[in-house]
């Protein structure tokens, strides 16, 4: 019985109507008159309720299902209305169909839409990025006799300027303007944020300017908005030019705007400047500064090392009766910590809790910092301490200061519990805070605790980026494992993380001391093809050249020069210098340091040989090389010196310098290729 069932079930849905069967069941419907038969109590316009909803279902199953519309063009002409054209593009929700349906009902049926219709498709239109459908929409309201109101013409023109399509908006407001309606304030003020955001300050103030020709009536905070954008740009001398004109707008300035102009001038580093204007716009009682005009400077002055000018204005703001708050004490702490001043730090932590003003994380971070930069690292630590019982929570600049204050002082391990404690916060990770530690294994020799790191990474849904790249190939080469280099540099570009130059020369250097020219040349053709494809065909382009080999007339140019540098060689050890010819590009000079060259006579030994080869070459490059270099040692630094060169490469440093400098230079330096 189940199997005869489940028999007749297969049967009835084999008899069940096919797609284009049951297009045609629709088509015979909505061709056929509505009679009778339609249930309805309640009428809507001319059409009954019942018969409202049939159409609403009908309108949306043609324009979705239905390649030509002309067979249902009679039905809707009789029953289509314009509140149900808006109930369909609502439901819709596909801007697209509904653009298709207000054309057709437009051209086909000569309707004229509601203003809620094309409110609504022009919004749905903008946030789906189809301006050009979007501009025809508006086109087609004006025809109508509709015209939009402040709401919609400042989305309309803010999503055209954020699009770079800022003709289009000055289009849209010449068009409202003409029909003598008043443009609200904030359509403007959109609009101007939008254009700083895009750093088109200048066409904003142009705009602007026009606007006031034509005798527009701005208000202080429009103003305001265009003077912290020039400042942003570094326009501080316009900025100033605009607060001159401002009383001829009928405006006046307000506290925001000299605090706007105090900042700019700060950040240019110009805080003297900004220092004797507060005090000759205060004399002339123009202005009353408040507690943001004071830190401001203090900040300037804390950011220029100068504590002593921000410590005397933070005595004068006391004395004014002017309260200082959090930022002002986080701007003097942070500034002595960066000194290494700490005494006069905690001085000014201990005066902010006398003032009232309770320590946050950012406190808490410059204190850590400071001490870290001391080498207190006990100190630290207790800080950190004291931040987590008073429930502080930290940000991820504290978790950053903590990983690189324990990695500078060799305390990896300790490090690494700071990055568990990140995984376990609520804290977006960044690559930045878990470089330092993946960096101090790799020079520790401990690649696999590094690899294990970058692993916790991933799970943290944080992306290695080009630094963290580096850093693992960089470590893996130089504990020989140059198969795992390879593997991670692909991983690198499978991820579409584009190489630079120090990436790949550091890859290239340690292939070629291994004896692999030729991953060396697949290598190096990654960074051009970078240059020229970008990162989407990256790993394209790696895989294709996987079969590639050096170039014979380049293999046989470098062996050339290498033969004839070798001869330069006395025994085991080079001579005082050899000088190198590479043809068109380069000068190579290899010289023994020794403890007698000086950094002035270094200076001078470069420019000396390159006055003296000067009518050979264009260019000059210096490799050094240690007092026990073997013939073979420089054999292999002067064939990547010269591969490089012949690579076209301007600049190349490869180096392993050590804590001892002497007379300006390390003499466990390998390798160093510069251009004079």
């Amino acid at each position: 019985e189940v199997g005869s069932v489940g028999a007749d079930r297969g049967d009835q849905r084999d008899r069940r109507p096919t797609q284009a069967q049951r297009r045609k069941n629709l088509k015979r419907v909505l061709l056929r008159p509505i009679g009778t038969d339609v249930i309805a109590s309640e009428t809507m316009g001319s059409i009954r309720r019942a018969e409202a909803w049939f159409v609403k279902i009908a309108c949306t199953l043609v324009f979705v299902r239905s390649n030509s519309l002309d067979p249902f063009l009679g039905y809707f002409s009789k029953h289509l209305t314009p509140s149900l054209v808006y109930e369909v593009v609502n439901k819709l929700n596909i801007p697209n169909l509904g653009f298709n349906l207000v054309q057709f009902t437009r051209h086909k049926l000569l309707m004229n839409h509601s203003y809620l219709t094309y409110n609504l498709l022009l919004r749905s239109l903008c946030q789906s990025n189809l301006h050009n459908a979007a501009r025809l929409v508006y086109d087609w309201m004006r025809c109508d006799g509709q015209i939009p109101d402040n709401w919609l013409l400042g989305f309309l023109v803010s999503s055209y300027a954020l699009v770079g399509r800022f003709d289009v908006s000055k289009e849209l407001l010449a068009d409202f303007q003409c029909n003598n309606f008043g443009v609200n304030a904030v359509v403007y003020n959109h609009l101007f944020n939008v254009l700083i955001r895009q750093n088109k300050v200048v066409d904003a103030v142009v705009l602007f300017r026009e606007l006031v020709r034509l005798r527009y009536c701005p208000v202080t905070y429009t103003v305001n908005i265009l003077m912290r954008g020039l400042c942003r740009a570094g326009e501080i001398n316009e900025a100033f030019k605009l607060l001159e004109d401002l009383r001829s707008f009928g405006c006046l300035p307000d506290v925001i705007t000299y605090n706007t102009l105090i900042h700019g001038l700060c950040q240019i580093s110009e805080v003297d400047r900004a220092r004797s204007w507060l005090r000759e716009v205060c004399l002339n009682r123009e202005f009353t500064p408040d507690v943001v005009s004071y830190t401001t400077i203090i900040s300037g002055y804390c950011r220029l090392s100068r504590m002593e000018e921000g410590t005397l204005l933070f005595d004068e703001m006391i004395r004014s009766g002017t309260a200082p708050n959090t930022f002002t004490f986080n701007a003097l702490i942070d500034g002595f910590g960066k000194l290494g001043d700490m005494a006069s730090a905690l001085a000014m932590f201990e005066k902010m809790l006398v003032h009232g003003c309770p320590p946050d994380v950012a406190s808490f971070t410059s204190l850590i910092n400071g001490y870290f930069r001391v080498g207190q690292v006990h100190q630290a630590m207790e800080m950190w301490h004291k931040m987590n019982d008073k429930n502080i929570g930290a940000s991820l600049y504290t978790f950053s200061v903590l990983v690189c204050g324990l990695c500078n002082n060799n305390r990896l391990h300790e490090a690494r519990q700071i990055l568990k404690l990140l995984n376990e916060s609520d804290i977006v990770p960044q690559p930045f805070v878990y470089n330092p530690v993946i960096d101090g294994y790799c020079k520790s020799g401990n690649v696999d605790e590094a690899n294990k790191i970058v692993a916790d990474m991933e799970v943290n849904r944080c992306k290695p980026d080009k630094l963290t790249y580096t850093i693992l190939i960089i470590g893996h080469c130089m504990k020989g494992r140059m198969a795992e280099a390879i593997g991670i540099f692909d991983k690198m570009l499978a991820v579409g993380c584009a190489p630079d130059e120090i990436t790949v020369n550091n890859l290239r250097s340690c292939l070629l001391k291994a004896g692999m020219p030729g991953e060396a040349v697949r290598v190096k053709e990654v960074l051009g093809q970078n240059l020229t494809l970008g990162t989407s065909s990256l790993k394209k382009s790696y895989c294709e050249s996987t079969n590639a080999d050096m170039p014979v007339a380049l293999l046989d140019q470098r062996n050339a020069i290498i033969r004839q540098s070798v001869s330069f060689f006395s025994g085991d050890y080079q001579s005082i210098y050899i000088c190198i010819a590479i043809p068109s590009k380069f000068l190579l000079i290899i010289f023994e340091p020794e403890v007698r060259y000086t950094l002035v006579n270094f200076v001078e030994l470069i420019f000396h040989f390159s006055w003296s080869h000067s009518r050979w070459f264009s260019g000059h490059a210096l490799a050094v090389f240690n007092h026990g270099a073997s013939q073979r040692d420089a054999f292999i630094e002067i064939s990547q010196l010269v591969q490089s060169a012949l690579d076209g490469f301007k600049a190349y440093v490869l180096g392993y310098p050590t804590n001892t400098i002497r007379n300006g230079f390390s003499h466990k330096i390998s390798l160093l290729f510069v251009e004079l």
